[in-house]
């Protein structure tokens, strides 16, 4: 396998857009300068799951993964009755290992459209957008982690055929609180 690099895949990322999957739509690539705007994204993400949590903290994620090595791209809305040019959805992927083949792939760190722009496909552009820009840097997988309660997500991978290959468990400890 030929190792990719993200500047091996600029061609694609700045050659295609979302338009030729969804017209009025046009996504573009972020960079680490968009830490505050990759928070805001990452809060209603989590917001719109456990509306009552404080997700102050997510910072500290962006601070470790987002890097020039961890794609962000972000969909903007330019048809007729866009009212600004404020993005309406993210994509955000980083690197991980199989534990099993051991063989580095896409993971996805973050998909968010934002509800007004929600069952037009979006997300689904998005997808396949991922995993065409996965396979032209030779990754053979994508991973993800997706909340047991979210279900228009996991209709939405499902579709596209991913598949559980783990679970992840927790258990609350009891400190003598």
């Amino acid at each position: 396998m030929q190792n990719y690099s993200i500047q091996n895949c600029n061609y694609f990322v700045t050659k295609n857009t979302l338009s030729s999957l969804l017209p009025d739509y046009l996504i573009r690539r972020g960079s680490t300068q968009d830490k505050a705007l990759l928070i805001t994204f990452m809060r209603k993400t989590y917001q719109d799951i456990f509306p009552n949590q404080d997700f102050s903290h997510l910072w500290q994620t962006v601070e470790q993964y987002l890097s020039n090595d961890t794609p962000l791209w972000w969909v903007d809305f330019v048809g007729e009755q866009a009212e600004d040019a404020s993005p309406i959805a993210c994509l955000w992927m980083g690197n991980a290992i199989d534990q099993i083949t051991g063989l580095r792939h896409v993971h996805l760190f973050l998909l968010y459209v934002i509800p007004e722009h929600r069952r037009r496909g979006i997300g689904k552009a998005l997808m396949e957008y991922a995993e065409t820009w996965a396979k032209a840097r030779g990754d053979k997988q994508i991973g993800l982690q997706v909340f047991a309660n979210n279900t228009p997500a996991l209709n939405l991978y499902n579709q596209l055929g991913f598949q559980t290959q783990s679970l992840w468990m927790i258990k609350k400890l009891n400190n003598g609180e």
